[in-house]
């Protein structure tokens, strides 16, 4: 992730690769027969329930006035770790926009619900197409990409989150170098390519903070990881691998350090 700019406003401009892989909350939606309109829980403690939740937020953005008019449950299910930057609470309303839609036939078309996931939070429209994007802007600017190879994916979480808030804070331009090429003409079959591809302006202001979590990194090469990287603000990072075989033997290893976390999934496409 390049951070390329920022706009009067105080956000962050930036030029990305989004990849969807088989990490997933679990979001129940039921229509209880009686109890409050719309009920937002969560089984995490450090998921906000209610008003402050971005499900909440999403079932009301899209149902109005009928979502205080008849009761609704939103349950989610944590699977993805909090505080790790990889889109949880933002894959939580995608799914919240995209299954309210079907369970109440409402028939908003995909540009209707990008247009009220862009209000929620910049990742939402990319977990509402749920494809391999570029993103720019805020990162709501997405580009389609074609199609990629499988890859196989090992994610550590430290066991920590990092504030995103505190890391744009304290970021500077003047840790970044200069885009020389931003074309995403590219082949993941190399490990020449991934270096090239690989590349997050935001792992300088965590690592000071955080070395803990590059140590982590730097543990996904030594076991054969083809790259590796900090996803979006951290506090997780992940490796790719090209071969299932590998990505699994260093999952069983790495799963064993102290304090982590580790997910072994797949890139979707």
């Amino acid at each position: 992730m390049r951070v390329v700019g920022k706009r009067r406003d105080g956000y962050h401009l930036v030029d990305t690769v989004m990849v969807p892989v088989g990490l997933y909350d679990e979001i129940e939606i039921t229509r209880p027969k009686s109890g409050r309109q719309l009920r937002v829980t969560c089984d995490h403690p450090l998921v906000p329930s209610g008003k402050r939740n971005l499900a909440y937020q999403a079932a009301s953005l899209l149902l109005g006035e009928q979502a205080m008019r008849e009761p609704l449950h939103i349950h989610i299910r944590k699977r993805i770790p909090v505080g790790a930057g990889l889109g949880g609470g933002s894959s939580d309303a995608a799914a919240t926009l995209r299954g309210l839609n079907r369970l109440f036939g409402l028939g908003s078309k995909r540009d209707d619900l990008l247009s009220l996931a862009a209000s929620l939070g910049a990742d939402v429209p990319f977990f509402v197409c749920g494809r391999p994007a570029r993103a720019r802007g805020i990162g709501d600017g997405l580009e389609p990409l074609p199609s990629i190879r499988r890859l196989w994916i090992v994610i550590l979480y430290p066991g920590f989150p990092v504030s995103t808030r505190w890391v744009y804070r304290n970021f500077s331009f003047k840790l970044t170098k200069a885009i020389e090429n931003t074309s995403l003409n590219f082949s993941l079959s190399r490990r020449e390519e991934l270096a090239r591809l690989l590349v997050n302006d935001l792992e300088k202001v965590v690592f000071r903070r955080y070395p803990r979590i590059a140590f982590l990194k730097e543990r996904l090469i030594q076991e054969g990881a083809a790259g590796a990287l900090m996803s979006g603000s951290g506090s997780s990072v992940f490796g790719i691998f090209f071969a299932g075989d590998i990505a699994r033997k260093a999952f069983l290893r790495l799963r064993k350090e102290d304090g982590i976390q580790a997910y072994l999934v797949q890139s979707l496409s």
